[in-house]
């Protein structure tokens, strides 16, 4: 009573100060907050490039380069030398005042400015090896040396060599629809990447053998398109790769002892393979079980004891792939099998040393050809002709058609459980890269998750049908929570270039996934998710999609307006902490309490007209509960209430009516920044379950709280929110009533 009579005084006093007239405080206004509005505001613009829909619009083009490309390796000194003819096509509308072109092996040079960029302290203690490379030894220089530059006609050409960038100084512009043909000749150093580093180069065995996995070896035209024009970010080594499409011939000459894979269909397998290796694979050809090892261990065990002076050129041609990859050593077994897709064979093939036995003869091959499978089904039928896994230490990389992958045995051939599932999973991750990027062909340099977050979602699905045990540490909700509980400062949203994310593989792999795997499971339910992801696949294979053209056409063709899932999940680092702020259990009552009366009088005042018969709802532990009040409620207490079911309804309907005999009020809070679905599930008293799914558009008009009533025939005795663990909740600490105390990893 004291704070009310307070209160009239202060209004009379008030009244009195300011001559009888009411001042109210006003606020400032605010822009629109609510976490689902429209994501006008960071979407590019829908144009006739790329629609509002998320699909190619009319006017959409892409550049092509060709490649016709002669490379030979010396295996003794490690060095490669190249002479390539590129043929560049205009598909744009506007002419081309000049061309870039990458050359990311000079990440590797003497001069390049990449070991600049990052921080670096001095170690306390550092191996003798490791402090004689630091600060006593020459640097590796593996950058490329340019031998010459010329037109078609054999004139030079000019060019301008920035760092991993080379831009050609055209005499003209090149038009829409012209042509320019480059002839490049270069050479470069062969990186050891065990102790250089680097995505390529080669491995040293013991015995003195190399095993060599090359990309990047050639100059390659970049990306020119309608959303940044010329894609000519230098590469710091993080941020992957953007090139056009195009055909490839390339002609690869080697010491004639040695076993090779690369990107393409080889056209010249007769000069290359023994003829028993040539009957081996026409085996391997029609075997769709089991693969067929082609090149046996005994035969690579021979080979790895010489060192031919003899040569051989294997030639390889590739269509419409947008890069091309090479692995070449003696010490190579070989085998494969078939995948049937239509009336259309695939070839899965593994090559790899005596070292990776047995493991990789026992898995690496029927994994490839189970990844192609899974994501075929998901996206489209896996258009190129083969698929190789390369076993090559400590690397993980994709090309198309080829990988590096790494996992082997202990020198006694054992293995844990640990390096088979390792292996397994870098296989169908690298595996899977030939549909996104290589062939869905997004922007690496620019959005790592494109590529790598698209892909680990896809390996997560196919690797729990490998094995329905695969211990899997990306792609569930659960597996990202302890990221983003992590310390904001070492946080970025997804949406940020792939040289400015400090925690790479929660960022660009795992967030990207758990969202995913929310979307399916979740929020858009597995139909209506993998028809849009499907579409959005079969739109932008063989092209270039942007972020914005995924977004887009997820919500185009599911129908579920995805802005509010978008926007936190993938631009913002908010997090999820959804919890259980109150349980009231309400009782019916003929007598209104204190209130209800309240309640009832604020209802009347705005609006008109009689009520009529009513039933009141009493909050167990108001001062107008009582006792007795404190059982099952049935229709029959209730006068009024009974009366109206008896003149409403037919005894037939009746019977169809619900009979609740309790009814709880539960309150969510919502700490956490992200909007997520309210899953719930109720435990009864005899110990059945129940299980309710609002949508998250119930936080639309109140993002801090919202409430539930449910009326059941059975006493609730435990509530728990998100009991499967689907929306990356970070604090399950709130999730449950009656709280209960979560224990410890000690504990």
């Amino acid at each position: 009573m004291k704070n009310i009579i307070l209160a009239g005084f202060l209004i009379v006093f008030g009244s009195i100060a300011m001559g009888q007239e009411v001042v109210k405080q006003k606020q400032k206004g605010h822009v629109d907050e609510n976490k689902f509005r429209q994501m006008y505001d960071l979407l590019a613009t829908p144009n006739s490039y790329r629609t509002a829909s998320g699909a190619p619009g009319p006017d959409y083009y892409q550049q092509r380069a060709d490649y016709k490309i002669d490379v030979e390796l010396d295996d003794k000194n490690a060095k490669l030398y190249g002479v390539e003819t590129v043929t560049y096509t205009n598909n744009a509308k506007e002419s081309l005042e000049y061309l870039w072109m990458q050359l990311d092996q000079n990440i590797l040079s003497r001069t390049s400015k990449t070991p600049l960029v990052d921080s670096n302290t001095t170690e306390p203690a550092m191996s003798t090896v490791a402090f004689s490379r630091k600060y006593l030894e020459e640097k590796f220089d593996g950058g490329f040396k340019i031998d010459y530059v010329k037109d078609a006609k054999g004139n030079p050409v000019s060019y301008t060599v920035n760092e991993t960038m080379m831009r050609i100084n055209l005499a003209k512009p090149l038009a829409h629809g012209e042509k320019m043909v480059l002839n490049i000749k270069w050479n470069y150093n062969i990186n050891n990447y065990m102790i250089d580093g680097g995505r390529s180069g080669y491995e040293r065995f013991a015995d003195g053998n190399n095993l060599y996995v090359l990309a990047q070896f050639y100059p390659r035209m970049a990306v020119y398109n309608d959303v940044e024009g010329w894609q000519n970010m230098q590469f710091w080594g993080a941020g992957e790769f953007a090139l056009p499409f195009g055909n490839f011939e390339v002609n690869v000459t080697v010491p004639a002892d040695h076993v090779m894979e690369a990107t393409g269909v080889l056209q010249n397998r007769s000069e290359v393979f023994t003829i028993e290796q040539q009957k081996r694979y026409a085996l391997a050809e029609k075997s769709y079980d089991n693969p067929v090892i082609v090149v046996t261990q005994e035969e690579a065990m021979v080979a790895e004891k010489g060192f031919s002076t003899q040569k051989k050129t294997w030639k390889f041609k590739a269509e419409n792939v947008r890069d091309f990859g090479i692995s070449t050593s003696r010490k190579f077994i070989l085998d494969a099998m078939a995948v049937k897709f239509g009336e259309r064979n695939v070839m899965a093939v593994s090559i790899y040393p005596k070292e990776g036995n047995p493991l990789w003869e026992q898995y690496s091959t029927r994994a490839v050809a189970h990844t192609l499978k899974s994501y075929s089904s998901y996206t489209f039928d896996y258009p190129y002709p083969k698929a190789v896994s390369v076993n090559a230490r400590d690397q993980g990389m994709e090309y198309p058609m080829i990988c590096w992958n790494f996992g082997r045995p202990d020198a006694d051939g054992k293995y844990s459980d640990r390096v088979k599932y390792g292996m397994l999973g870098v296989i169908i991750h690298e595996v899977g890269h030939n549909f996104f990027p290589m062939i869905v062909n997004s922007d690496e340099r620019q959005w790592t998750w494109m590529d790598e977050g698209l892909n680990t979602f896809m390996e997560y699905l196919a690797e729990i049908t490998f094995d329905p045990n695969f211990p899997v540490d990306r792609g569930p909700a659960k597996t990202i929570v302890p990221y983003m509980s992590g310390d904001q400062s070492k946080l970025e949203p997804i949406m940020t270039n792939s040289e400015s994310i400090k925690q790479f593989g929660s960022n660009a792999y795992g967030k990207p996934a758990a969202g995913l795997n929310i979307l399916r499971e979740t929020i858009m339910g597995r139909e209506l998710f993998d028809y849009a992801f499907k579409t959005y696949a079969n739109r932008w294979k063989f092209k270039h999609p942007t972020p914005e053209d995924f977004f887009r056409t997820m919500e185009d063709a599911s129908g579920v307006d995805l802005d509010w899932f978008i926007r936190g999940w993938f631009y913002t680092t908010d997090y999820t902490d959804i919890g259980i702020k109150e349980v009231k259990k309400y009782f019916v009552s003929n007598t209104p309490s204190k209130e209800v009366s309240e309640y009832l009088a604020k209802k009347r005042r705005r609006r008109s007209g009689a009520d009529g018969p009513m039933v009141y709802m009493i909050a167990d532990g108001s001062e107008d509960f009582k006792p007795e009040m404190n059982k099952p409620f049935e229709i029959k207490e209730i006068k009024n209430l009974d009366e109206y079911i008896q003149t409403t309804f037919t005894k037939e309907e009746q019977l169809k009516l619900n009979s609740p005999k309790y009814f709880f009020q539960v309150t969510f809070d919502k700490p956490g920044g992200l909007v997520m679905p309210i899953l719930v599930e109720i435990t009864f008293e005899d110990g059945t379950v129940e299980n309710h799914k609002f949508p998250a558009q119930i936080w639309r008009m109140n993002d801090n709280e919202v409430s539930r009533t449910f009326a059941t025939q059975k006493a609730i005795t435990k509530i728990v929110i998100d009991p499967k663990l689907e929306t990356a909740d970070i604090d399950i600490s709130n999730n449950t009533w009656p709280k209960q105390e979560v224990k410890s990893k000690f504990d």
